[in-house]
């Protein structure tokens, strides 16, 4: 397989980078076909500079396509997080920037068939059970990537893949609040464990003697910081539900505190050890979904949205999300929007 190479598609999906394979393209078996990515990425290396892999965790993804199992999607989709400096592959969450890039891959790769101006593309998001929906721009019967939208932490403008969520409520964890509380109690940190999409432990910044405003380099340099929020990590994935996360990449440590730049809140994220450049997608809608509950660090320090319409500063810019709720408050859906660009279709060639 080394010798011949297999088929990737290496693209940018959110905020993230990653390679896009078919199943049938890698090892059956899932121990096998870990040791191969871990090779194609080049870990563990802390500059992976023997592998595509970009030395960090958002430059280190891999998505996984097949036909759907299910009649009401068009594609299932694995995702992937090889650990950089670790000999890690794991499958503990999903991921919703790389999820961006599937809709386009999908009808690349000819597993879904355009259908005008516009192809819907149903992904059902394996990891966690749930179907998202991504609308791919699809003139003259082939994807487009040009096109006026911008996100922050990407430059310049692309085409716009709105993905609409439902059913995320405790995608991993089972409820959406896992211990049944909107606070819980931590070595004396107050913590909304919560899970809409992405299993997170949402706390205020200033519990930690922070401002908000730290930069991500800053925060790498915090090694007391670091343990603190790893020793709170350990103790929260028993009580939602996830056992021993010692080597999962779940719950995502995020530390909230007042908007600065007319959103919703800000945040600072662990990923769950490194320093996040920005936030994930289901990450950034869990804490939207933080902020509506009464009495959590969150609610406390947001400023709540009249249109439902939750704008999620992080270190890069700002992620919007979209929360349908129903006249009692509950959360019914939830939407974002991405973009995503093919960087490159090709062979890999993994080490040996």
């Amino acid at each position: 397989m080394s010798e011949t190479g297999i088929p990737c598609l290496w693209m940018r999906g959110g905020t993230s980078k990653g390679a896009y394979f078919l199943a049938r393209d890698l090892p059956v078996d899932p121990i096998a076909r870990n040791e191969l990515l871990l090779r194609i990425m080049g870990s563990p290396d802390p500059r992976q500079i023997d592998g595509i892999g970009g030395g960090d965790p958002l430059t280190s993804k891999v998505a996984i396509l097949s036909p759907s199992s299910r009649p009401d999607a068009d594609v299932d989709y694995l995702f992937l997080q090889v650990f950089v400096d670790q000999s890690l592959v794991s499958d503990a969450q999903g991921c919703g920037n790389i999820l961006a890039g599937v809709g386009p891959a999908a009808i690349e790769r000819g597993m879904v068939t355009v259908k005008g101006e516009e192809t819907p593309v149903r992904i059902h998001m394996v990891n966690t059970g749930e179907v998202a929906l991504a609308r791919v721009a699809t003139p003259a019967g082939k994807v487009s990537y040009r096109g006026n939208a911008a996100i922050d932490g990407v430059p310049g403008t692309h085409a716009a893949i709105p993905l609409m969520f439902q059913g995320i409520e405790g995608s991993m964890c089972g409820a959406l609040l896992p211990t049944g509380n909107p606070v819980d109690v931590i070595d004396g940190i107050a913590c909304t464990l919560i899970d809409n999409g992405m299993p997170c432990v949402v706390m205020a910044a200033s519990d930690f003697g922070l401002t908000g405003e730290e930069g991500r380099e800053t925060l790498e340099g915090m090694g007391d910081l670091r343990r603190l929020v790893e020793k709170i990590r350990l103790q929260a994935g028993p009580l939602m539900g996830l056992g021993d996360v010692t080597e999962k990449s779940v719950p995502k440590m995020t530390l909230v505190s007042a908007p600065t730049n007319g959103g919703a809140i800000r945040t600072q994220s662990f990923i769950p050890h490194r320093a996040h450049a920005s936030i994930g997608v289901f990450a950034a809608v869990s804490v939207a979904t933080a902020c509506t509950l009464p009495d959590g660090p969150a609610q406390r320090l947001s400023s709540m949205p009249k249109d439902g319409r939750f704008l999620i500063e992080h270190p890069s810019g700002v992620a919007e999300v979209l929360l349908d709720q129903d006249p009692s408050g509950r959360i019914l859906g939830a939407g974002t929007l991405r973009t995503a660009r093919k960087l490159m279709d090709g062979m890999v060639f993994p080490s040996v």
